[in-house]
């Protein structure tokens, strides 16, 4: 018995111990259920979220332990990175959006175009994006680039008149953010109040920055792995605009 649990239990629970400090100390994968942050990021996508760039909070944890309050190791997002996020109304929840808003920012919708502190964010209008559904059917979806403040550009989708093209003002409160998917028409962020609302920085995961692995349907099925997608970086590059397979 001793040399089984020498042998076999202790080798297993050292590699569990070591897998669930490596995921909540350096990196952790995500996969991207929705389409809300499309064309950046593709249903079945993979992600590594970094989780030691903006330091760490009790979620940052297995389980959410309240190991104490606040963040430690504290660094503060820029806008336009793609974060993984608790969702502060469901905190068992993963959302991955991008960073709009900063503390003390004033956000706002009008006819689809975005103001940051009453600025007219650039929005220029380019081909449209070619998705394309399990069944091989493509549907071109009218795509833009947007580029904030600080030069960060990235694409956005725009097909439709929605209730989210024209908002009221959001004011961000300190040690909040305001996150935005790129898929302007088909996601629930920080637009919507009651569903998601302003994220505290306590609830912020860390930056996601490369796709690792994409596929149209199950990792156990290479045939429909994205391999251009493999170890894509998720930073715009116009050169690289085309449609998704």
């Amino acid at each position: 018995m001793k040399a089984f649990m020498k042998e076999i239990v202790l080798p297993v629970f050292i590699a569990v111990v070591l897998a669930l400090g490596f995921r909540s100390i350096a990196f952790e994968p995500f996969n991207i259920p929705s389409g809300s942050m499309k064309p950046t990021l593709l249903i079945g996508d993979y992600v590594f979220v970094s989780k030691y760039s903006y330091g760490y909070s009790r979620y940052s944890f297995p389980f959410g332990l309240g190991l104490f309050e606040g963040r430690i190791f504290d660094s503060k997002p820029e806008r336009g990175d793609v974060v993984v996020f608790r969702n502060p109304k469901q905190t068992s929840i993963n959302y991955i959006k991008r960073v709009i808003g900063l503390p003390g920012d004033t956000v706002q919708m009008r006819s689809g175009v975005l103001y940051l502190n009453g600025q007219e964010i650039s929005k220029r209008r380019i081909s449209n994006f070619k998705d394309r559904d399990a069944d091989g059917n493509v549907t071109e979806i009218p795509q833009f680039i947007e580029t904030l403040p600080n030069n960060v550009s990235y694409l956005v989708l725009d097909q439709s008149d929605t209730r989210l093209d024209d908002t009221k003002i959001y004011r961000v409160p300190n040690g909040h953010y305001f996150m935005m998917g790129d898929n302007r028409d088909n996601s629930q962020d920080s637009r919507v109040v009651k569903m998601v609302g302003f994220v505290p920085e306590e609830m912020l995961l860390g930056p996601a920055r490369i796709v690792a692995f994409s596929s149209t349907s199950s990792l156990l099925k290479p045939w429909d792995y994205r391999l251009s997608r493999f170890f894509d970086s998720i930073a715009f590059e116009e050169e690289n605009v085309g449609e998704a397979g």
